[in-house]
């Protein structure tokens, strides 16, 4: 018999060993950048390096059985595997929230995340550990053997993570204190965290029914006596970071058309906006909850939300989606996604750009229930807008005003100045796309169909490698400006303006004040007089403005 069968934990600390050492690579990178003596980092490194090599051996020996180990210890391996090759091409990190929007990722954003550097990555961090465990031997025991045996493994974990915890915690507690983000980083301890926690709260939604929001919602006096019902298009974009809006001052005109409607159609900018969250599996509810993000908007809904309230008042509702889905916001209303479309110019390889949702869209809502059209509409188009890492697919190929423009998507192996061409020609595309929106609203009004208005507003925004980092997620608490800092504007057709009694001249004098997502659930129902005790009008944007 050989020494690794006459010692079963000697897998449990070998795994352990690879999984602190090779599979914590960006962590001890990350570290060993920090500012102070290298003597200081080393002890930060010997530290930390025995608190997760013991508090992973912890975890695997409460997995040690025999027909377990194997599989679990794979799994682990090959989690930080993925982990490593994603917080060292886009700087992410591994928290719940991360988790829950991996977790809601379709087949077209995980294909755009293939590369051949993530199938290197996984073969040199997960290949020799797993070829190892693999040809080990399997050595059943009796259980009361290996119950003792996998508990003095987890005691002994323990004891040695306390030990080395506090034997360094003065270094350990300031780098976690200043340095939040090295907690996410953690190999594959993260990742069982985050998804424990996803699970946490995901788990009630569905076994209790949401609150309900708006019970008392009615339509407000303007349906007494209208001429035309009001249409409002809410479009929730995708990925688009306010720094490089040319409506807000970016050096290049990323915006022609949004600004030809401002300065000859009264399309309002609002340049301070805040998003809800860092990703759209947080952002996308919280744009729709009647709740702030202080208030718990962030976290997993557990009331109704805005479309429930409107469709409540009697309102018609329709989602068009050309994401990854609603996250659950549209289940309850009209909905519609532009996967079921195959249109030659607009549509491949099962994806579609931003202008499909127009394609029919008059069909689409003489299609709505008519005695709730009547009274008005509320659409919201959901957009792919910017969404990486393969920004060069979102904008068709006679719509990229910058280039040479990056087409991988390993982002950082791509010139900054044609890694920023192709995001810009991202919001460029969302530029033409709401142009095009507004033209179709404006068709609407003058035609006499419909008193039209939009509003437009990014879910979060990205990095482009500022600081290292790529892409979104980072944890709204560290999140740099970039992912936090959206862009937003507004239009209402005269017809809108004289119903709503909104002055679009004092809604521009307005305009540069700091608002948020939390803002859109009570101006949307603002604007389409929807009055009930759920709305707001300190967060209502309109309301200053109303005669």
């Amino acid at each position: 018999m050989g020494a690794a069968e006459r010692r079963p934990m000697h897998a449990v600390w070998l795994i352990a060993l690879w999984l602190a050492g090779p599979g914590n690579l960006p962590l001890w990178q990350r570290i060993f950048a920090l500012e102070g003596t290298l003597a200081h980092r080393l002890v930060l490194l010997a530290g930390l390096g025995l608190v997760v090599t013991a508090a992973t051996a912890a975890l695997l020996s409460l997995l040690a059985w025999p027909r377990v180990f194997r599989p679990a210890a794979t799994l682990l391996v090959l989690v930080a595997a993925f982990n490593t090759h994603f917080m060292w091409q886009y700087g992410v990190v591994m928290d719940p929230t991360m988790l829950a929007n991996v977790a809601h990722t379709d087949v077209r954003e995980v294909r755009d995340l293939l590369s051949l550097h993530l199938v290197g990555t996984v073969l040199l961090v997960a290949g020799p550990p797993l070829w190892w465990l693999w040809h080990r031997p399997v050595v059943s025991r009796v259980w009361w053997a290996q119950t003792g045996r996998n508990l003095t493994g987890v005691v002994v974990g323990l004891l040695v993570m306390v030990g080395a915890g506090l034997a360094s915690y003065q270094g350990l507690a300031s780098l976690m204190r200043n340095h939040k983000d090295v907690r996410y980083m953690i190999n594959p301890l993260n990742s069982v965290y985050a998804a424990t926690r996803v699970a946490a709260d995901q788990l009630p939604p569905q076994v209790r029914t949401l609150q309900p929001t708006g019970e008392d919602a009615t339509l407000g006096a303007s349906y007494a006596t209208q001429v035309r019902p009001p249409l409002l298009m809410l479009v929730v974009g995708e990925t688009a970071r306010a720094e490089n809006w040319g409506l807000n001052g970016y050096a290049r005109e990323t915006t022609p058309a949004l600004r030809r409607w401002q300065e000859q159609s009264g399309l309002v900018n609002f340049p301070q906006v805040r998003s809800c969250g860092t990703n759209t599996q947080v952002s996308l509810p919280c744009i729709f909850s009647p709740l702030t993000r202080e208030d718990g908007g962030d976290k997993t809904p557990t009331q109704e939300n805005l479309l429930d309230v409107l469709q409540r008042a009697g309102l018609a509702v329709l989602w068009l989606d050309n994401q990854s889905g609603c996250k659950g916001i549209c289940d309850r209303v009209s909905h519609a996604s532009t996967s079921e479309l195959n249109l030659p110019g607009l549509c491949e390889g099962g994806e579609c750009f931003d202008e499909a949702m127009l394609h029919g869209l008059d069909e689409r809502i003489a299609a709505l229930d008519p005695v709730r059209r009547a009274r008005g509409v509320v659409l919201v188009m959901h957009q792919m807008g910017s969404h990486g890492p393969a920004y060069s697919k979102r904008t068709p190929v006679d719509r990229k005003p910058f280039l040479p423009e990056c087409t991988s998507n390993t982002l950082s192996a791509c010139a900054p100045e044609q890694l920023v061409n192709a995001y810009d020609n991202t919001i460029a595309y969302t530029d033409h796309f709401l142009g095009q929106s507004l033209q179709w609203l404006q068709q609407q009004s003058t035609e006499g169909r419909f008193d039209t208005g939009m509003i437009y507003v990014s879910d979060h925004g990205e990095s482009l490698g500022e600081n290292g980092l790529y892409l979104h997620g980072v944890p709204y608490a560290f999140a740099p400006d970039q992912q936090t800092h959206v862009p937003m504007v507004g239009w209402l057709s005269p017809a809108l303006q004289q119903r709503s009694g909104v002055s679009i001249d004092c809604l521009r004098q307005q305009a540069a004040a700091r608002l948020s997502h939390d803002n859109v659930f009570h101006t949307v129902l603002g604007l389409m007089d929807v009055s009930t005790q759920a709305r707001d009008n300190a967060l209502n944007v309109v309301a200053p403005c109303r005669s």
